[in-house]
């Protein structure tokens, strides 16, 4: 443990991409392959499951260090965040321990089933063996949320260097459905495994965002143009006789959509399409809030199978008649896809994104402006020369977003801030009037600089009307130009509406909250 502590602090302390490739590369050589093994899962975000709740690690953490719960409750918002809240008021460890990454791994397993008496001994014990970075590490494996600033990528390219294997190879590898209570180190880096082979998806590629005009990008005839749809990006995979369905966070998410399960009668084997899930009705798609009803199920009951079908809609092929054909220019995998998918009929669930024809860039901007109207968030532009490479990547790919949906609203309740922002309030409730009376309607947290967080954290101080556990309830005066994405029903909510994606786009200083948008304006937005 000591020694992934060790690296959690070279990792912490540096923002050089550089440094964290080389601690991480250090640690793949020296470690041994059970701990290498949980490392990759941890970095990659296979993380346990929650053994312990907060509320019982608060309490046990209050009674070992012999101060009154309500001080640690005040305590925990000022250092803001629990686990190390839990490290810092602890008393000092009263022994050592050379358990290993993997031991403390196969404990936390352990704990998951037991009784609550057995695992309050269990994690006291092990309070009492750790020092404070490893306390920190080991209550955050306990409740499911250690996170650590590498991206998968970054650790990707430490592990290549360290097994001296092709960076590519091993991002292929560390895809899939496996955990290190199914593989081994030795399975998952070097051996050869037909049945993983079989399901296992291609690391998907990832567009940035377009900040500049399109004429920047060269001529438009070096490009193609799609729709970029709101849904589930995924992979299809047809191999060996049956198919898997992935999503972009490596979940497999086959059972969720049994629509795809005809796709093996009309698609030949070893095929693999890069597209986007929708659910989809009489030609077009319908809001995502009616795909986002399917996505936490394991099993679709038949009325929700009826009223939300879904389809893929490919854009990509990745992998044909068995051959990896990532490195070819999109202009030829394209040709391809659509060969492949001239014919396919509708009870495949898979239909062709169409490309978005364009002559020159101002062309391309006025269909970008209709967006809402094909149902989509905006448009991707592809360099036709372009491979199919693993990971975010700027220069040939680029999703240019439509503008926007915004609506003026007042502030009317403010909670602090996690972690660095512990003592600024930075998440906020917003209301639009409704026959004279504020309706809350979304929360925001995004947006603002520190400096604005600071000016209005002294201004909530010194405005609250009440206090609701975290939250204050303010005086309804500043009003807050709110963005979002989308707009759909919601009977959940008191406003009736909930939105997609809210942030903050500015603090209008400029407008009384008098003069703030009205629930009839919010729903005129709706599609």
């Amino acid at each position: 443990m000591q020694a992934f502590a060790d690296l959690f602090n070279a990792l912490d302390q540096t923002t050089s991409t550089n440094a964290k490739v080389a601690a991480l590369t250090d640690y793949f050589e020296t470690a041994a392959d059970p701990d290498k093994l949980w490392c990759i899962a941890l970095f990659s975000g296979r993380r346990p499951k929650r053994a312990v709740t907060t509320t019982r690690l608060r309490e046990w953490a209050a009674e070992r260090a012999g101060i009154p719960l309500w001080l640690f409750e005040e305590t925990y918002p000022i250092v803001g965040d629990l686990s190390e809240t839990i490290a810092l008021i602890l008393p000092d460890a009263t022994r050592q321990t050379n358990r290993t990454l993997s031991d403390w791994m196969d404990e936390i397993l352990r704990l998951t089933p037991a009784d609550e008496d057995s695992r309050k001994e269990a994690v006291l014990d092990a309070w009492d063996c750790l020092n404070t970075t490893e306390r920190f590490l080991f209550n955050k494996l306990l409740t499911g949320g250690f996170r650590v600033g590498v991206s998968q990528k970054l650790m990707t390219r430490a592990l290549s260097r360290a097994t001296d294997t092709e960076e590519a190879q091993m991002a292929h590898r560390l895809m899939g459905n496996w955990t290190p209570e199914t593989t081994t180190f030795h399975d998952l880096i070097h051996a050869q495994d037909t049945e993983a082979d079989q399901s296992r998806p291609y690391p998907f590629y990832l567009a940035y965002g377009l900040e500049d005009a399109p004429e920047a990008l060269g001529a438009p005839s070096d490009w193609q143009a799609e729709w970029k749809w709101d849904g589930i990006r995924g992979q299809l995979i047809l191999r060996g006789g049956t198919h898997f369905l992935w999503s972009r966070g490596e979940e497999l998410i086959t059972d969720r959509f049994p629509e795809f399960a005809r796709s093996v009668d009309f698609l030949p084997d070893c095929t693999v399409l890069d597209g986007e899930v929708l659910a989809w009705h009489e030609d077009k798609p319908l809001p995502f809030s009616e795909l986002q009803k399917r996505i936490g199920r394991k099993t679709v009951p038949k009325k929700l199978l009826k009223d939300a079908p879904v389809v893929l809609r490919a854009y990509d092929l990745l992998e044909h008649a068995g051959e990896d054909i990532r490195d070819k220019p999109l202009a030829e995998r394209r040709a391809r896809l659509e060969t492949l998918l001239a014919e396919i009929p509708p009870e495949a669930a898979v239909i062709p994104s169409p490309v978005v024809p364009f002559n020159n860039w101002q062309t391309l901007t006025d269909i970008r402006e209709t967006s809402r109207d094909a149902h989509a968030e905006g448009l991707m532009l592809k360099r036709l020369d372009s491979p199919y490479l693993a990971g975010r990547k700027k220069g040939d790919w680029w999703k240019w977003k439509v503008d926007p949906l915004t609506i003026d609203a007042v502030m009317i309740y403010a909670q602090s801030g996690h972690g660095r922002r512990a003592n600024l309030f930075t998440d906020f409730t917003f209301a639009v009037w409704n026959n004279g009376e504020l309706v809350p309607f979304t929360k925001a947290y995004s947006g603002l600089t520190d400096a604005e967080f600071r000016k209005i954290t002294a201004w909530v101080r010194k405005n609250t009307l009440q206090r609701f556990g975290p939250v204050r309830q303010v005086t309804p005066e500043h009003v807050f130009e709110i963005g979002f994405e989308g707009i759909m029903d919601s009977p959940r909510h008191k406003s009736g509406v909930a939105l997609r994606f809210p942030r903050m786009i500015r603090w209008r200083h400029d407008k009384p909250a008098s003069e703030a948008n009205t629930l009839d304006d919010l729903r005129a937005l709706m599609p």
